[in-house]
């Protein structure tokens, strides 16, 4: 991940972690945390006057947790633009609580335009109130998870939609989505902070499509640095996925 850029525009937010944002434990849940996110990124972009005409929707997100706040903890959120491209923009969020950085995000955009929903090219106002703080550094739409292998799946089950997953664009909003990871980590109590997360979203989730989500655990690797982790899929009738996510514990693997 990035440090804070020495110039340019970061935006901060503060916030508190409340009831409905926290797991039985009292830690925030990841699909809370992406929540943040999003909101961080909708007061800069309308604060910044780029919304009319255009929206954006999440292609990829990547979570590096060192530790995750806890109930009533405050925390501030600092985001500012990590890299352009010619429809997508990364946007890198740092989450610190009183103890110093908790989590540190990096979230692929895609620009839509909001009449055709189709992709819309990144524009010379974009580019002047967010380049400086990219310090030149561009990015991909290159999705990097591989598909689900039907010989490291432990099974699928189904993964109902709820009316409360879709958001104003129709689709399974991307932070409802970070709900099945929650559910896996919920089966795999020694998955917990420090770890790394991410999530890709291949294409929306709609209304009226059967959803199934397949996990497969991965074991661990000395050589690769993993610990143990898990991977994910939500997949349509048909077994193709439409999301995919990957957890990785972060503690020093023992040699």
């Amino acid at each position: 991940m990035a440090p804070l850029p020495p110039t340019g525009r970061v935006v901060r937010r503060e916030r508190r972690v409340r009831l409905g944002d926290v797991s039985p434990a009292g830690r925030l849940r990841l699909d809370a945390l992406a929540r943040y996110l999003q909101d961080v990124a909708t007061d800069d972009s309308r604060d910044a006057g780029l919304t009319e005409g255009r929206q954006w929707v999440v292609r990829r997100t990547a979570l590096e947790v060192i530790a995750l706040p806890v109930y009533e903890e405050m925390v501030e959120l600092a985001t500012w633009c990590g890299g352009v491209g010619s429809h997508f923009a990364e946007r890198r969020t740092q989450v610190r609580g009183a103890g110093g950085v908790l989590v540190e995000a990096a979230t692929l955009w895609e620009q839509v335009d909001l009449t055709s929903m189709r992709p819309a090219r990144i524009d010379a106002r974009f580019r002047d109130v967010y380049a400086e703080a990219a310090q030149g550094a561009t990015v991909s739409s290159r999705l990097v998870h591989h598909d689900p292998s039907p010989e490291r799946a432990d099974g699928d089950r189904p993964w109902p939609i709820r009316f409360t997953d879709f958001d104003a664009l129709g689709h399974v909003n991307n932070a409802a989505a970070w709900s099945a990871v929650e559910e896996a980590l919920s089966e795999r109590r020694s998955l917990r902070a420090p770890l790394r997360a991410s999530m890709e979203h291949r294409r929306p989730i709609e209304r009226d499509v059967e959803v199934r989500v397949v996990a497969a655990d991965v074991a661990p690797d000395t050589d690769a640095g993993v610990v143990h982790g898990v991977d994910l899929w939500l997949v349509d009738g048909g077994g193709a996925p439409m999301v995919s996510a990957q957890v990785r514990s972060a503690q020093p693997v023992s040699t």
